[in-house]
């Protein structure tokens, strides 16, 4: 990885990101990854964080082998941009995961300060990049904890599905707690319907409790059911990549597009 090629952002850039959901199945690394994807199409600089052992974003950006390197961060080895790799995808960028890294909630569980060592790492990256997803476990464990201490900001992808909802009421609990003892800046800056199946009255019944309970906080795109989505992570490419015309390619571009508008309204 070479730091000369890759330009300073001009603030209020990075906008870093906890990509967060408690349930497998959510969406969540679909979410991180095509956003990141739809993002660099638009010539803004992403990095992908994997923080899930399971590496599913890192083996979707094409990385095979992510060594023990978040690991060895955790337990206080590394630097994090000696980690960065470069990817095949236009202006995104990864560290990656590994099963390694299931030993890290062990190695912090006795660590004085352990919730912070993320941040920590990620004040020191160079403001080369306009966004950073942490893409978070499926889980509320101390890794995750790390992640929401690190973000200003958490999107939580949310399946089409009742049974999700009661999790997200959790999940949301969990970042008041983070924010209240961890990090003061900390806000869920929007929650992402996905999984949608318009044919069905219980997708749309979910998406339109969504709206009434949680109001603009909930995006206004919402990721349809798509088969093609389904298939892209197998084929190492973003939708965008992989069908530019299907319509969960659709769906990403045009979250990128609202995720940006939400930044021009704000300076306004």
């Amino acid at each position: 990885m070479s730091e000369e090629r890759s330009p300073a952002i001009v603030s209020p850039f990075p906008r870093v990101f906890a990509v967060v959901s408690q349930k497998g199945g959510s969406g969540k690394t679909t979410a991180a990854v095509n956003l990141a994807a739809a993002l660099g199409e638009l010539d803004r600089r992403v990095l992908v964080v994997d923080l899930d052992p399971q590496a599913t974003a890192s083996n979707w950006l094409g990385i095979r082998d992510g060594g023990r390197g978040l690991l060895d961060l955790f337990t206080g080895n590394g630097n994090l941009l000696d980690l960065v790799h470069e990817t095949d995808v236009s202006n995104v960028s990864v560290i990656p995961s590994s099963p390694w890294l299931v030993g890290a909630e062990k190695a912090l569980a006795s660590e004085y300060g352990a919730e912070t060592i993320l941040r920590d790492h990620i004040e020191t990256l160079p403001k080369r990049w306009h966004y950073i997803f942490l893409d978070c476990p499926p889980s509320l464990g101390t890794i995750t904890v790390n992640a929401l201490a690190s973000a200003p900001e958490v999107l939580v992808p949310v399946a089409a599905q009742f049974l999700a909802l009661p999790g997200l009421s959790q999940l949301l609990k969990t970042v008041d707690v983070v924010k209240e003892r961890l990090n003061p800046r900390l806000r869920v800056s929007g929650i992402l319907a996905c999984r949608v199946d318009a044919r069905t009255r219980l997708s749309l019944d979910v998406v339109e409790e969504l709206r009434k309970k949680f109001d603009s906080l909930v995006f206004k795109t919402m990721v349809r059911e798509n088969v093609r989505l389904a298939e892209c992570p197998s084929f190492h490419k973003p939708i965008t990549l992989y069908d530019t015309k299907s319509h969960g390619a659709e769906d990403f571009r045009h979250l990128a597009a609202e995720v940006i508008g939400h930044e021009r309204r704000k300076r306004q």
